[in-house]
């Protein structure tokens, strides 16, 4: 097998949805806005296959790959891919169970990998009817914080994200930007990585069927959100952007950013929580239904 791979453009976007919206596979790396909005950044190519499609990265000098397909990759498969490699072989994103299951194959037939688990990277899914209710006991600090903007913004709206407000969406980017920078003075590069995949996603928003948010006070524009679909009943939040000097901003976008997606999304994933101590506290505060695992894959030559 002969794997031909192209620099991955908004061309792709329906034969790999094809695989990707239908394949159950919720990791938010398979969101197709996500892949073309980061393509710059790791240099993201793509192969696609009658029933996979193959993801390669430029990652430390070396080449990795990812795999959108149902099952544990054939053995056919992995030679294309360990001699398309020229090296080692490093697969990314696999979840627990289809690692466990190509550690096993791999060791019955006399293959050296190894497996580490990325903890940092797990995508946090939640059922979305719970974020949009916020019913229950566990949730009931939410309630309060959403409570809470109501009582001191009772005249708020809810306004749909379309091209029109993108201005006011690159305000409130460099209010929450120049307070992480002042947080954290290395946060920059991160900063303009993400000013240029959202000018990307912007630039492509119908094309790429992207679903946003926002909330305004006052008539300005206070938080914003935005994502479109990772499969057919799951729905990834690509960005959320939030004025952190409005009281339950963060807290009001996200309940009725859920409240006003299609039904056809039982899941939300709020993607990974990067390892940063804040940010898994909240995520893990909202209890989500699916913590879903990552695993690099190494296979050693």
């Amino acid at each position: 097998m002969k794997l031909e791979f192209h620099n991955l453009s908004i061309n792709d976007r329906e034969r790999v949805q094809a695989v990707s919206l239908h394949s159950g596979r919720r990791n938010c790396n398979f969101n197709f806005a996500n892949l073309l909005g980061w393509q710059a950044w790791f240099g993201t190519e793509v192969c696609v296959l009658d029933d996979a499609v193959v993801l390669r990265f430029s990652q430390e000098g070396e080449r990795a790959y990812m795999l959108c397909m149902e099952g544990v990759p054939t053995c056919d498969l992995l030679q294309a891919l360990c001699m398309d490699s020229g090296g080692r072989l490093i697969l990314l994103g696999l979840e627990d169970e289809a690692a466990l299951q190509l550690q096993q194959n791999a060791c019955c037939n006399g293959i050296n990998i190894g497996v580490e688990s990325m903890r940092d990277q797990y995508d946090y899914i939640y059922r979305r009817a719970d974020l949009a209710s916020l019913h229950g006991g566990k949730l009931k600090g939410k309630r309060n914080h959403v409570n809470r903007f109501l009582t001191l913004y009772p005249g708020y709206e809810y306004r749909p994200l379309t091209p029109e407000l993108f201005d006011d969406c690159r305000k409130v980017l460099s209010v929450w930007n120049d307070e992480k920078e002042h947080d954290n003075p290395t946060y920059g590069d991160t900063i303009e990585a993400e000013h240029q995949v959202m000018e990307s996603i912007f630039s492509h928003w119908d094309e790429l069927g992207m679903i946003g948010g926002s909330i305004y006070v006052d008539g300005r524009m206070v938080a914003f959100t935005y994502g479109s679909a990772v499969t057919d009943d799951t729905f990834d939040v690509c960005v959320e952007k939030a004025d952190r000097n409005v009281e339950g901003a963060f807290s009001i976008i996200n309940q009725q950013f859920c409240a006003h997606l299609p039904e056809q999304f039982i899941y939300v994933n709020r993607e990974e929580d990067m390892g940063l101590p804040g940010l898994r506290k909240a995520k893990l505060s909202y209890h989500p239904e699916i913590l879903l695992t990552y695993n690099i894959v190494t296979f050693h030559p």
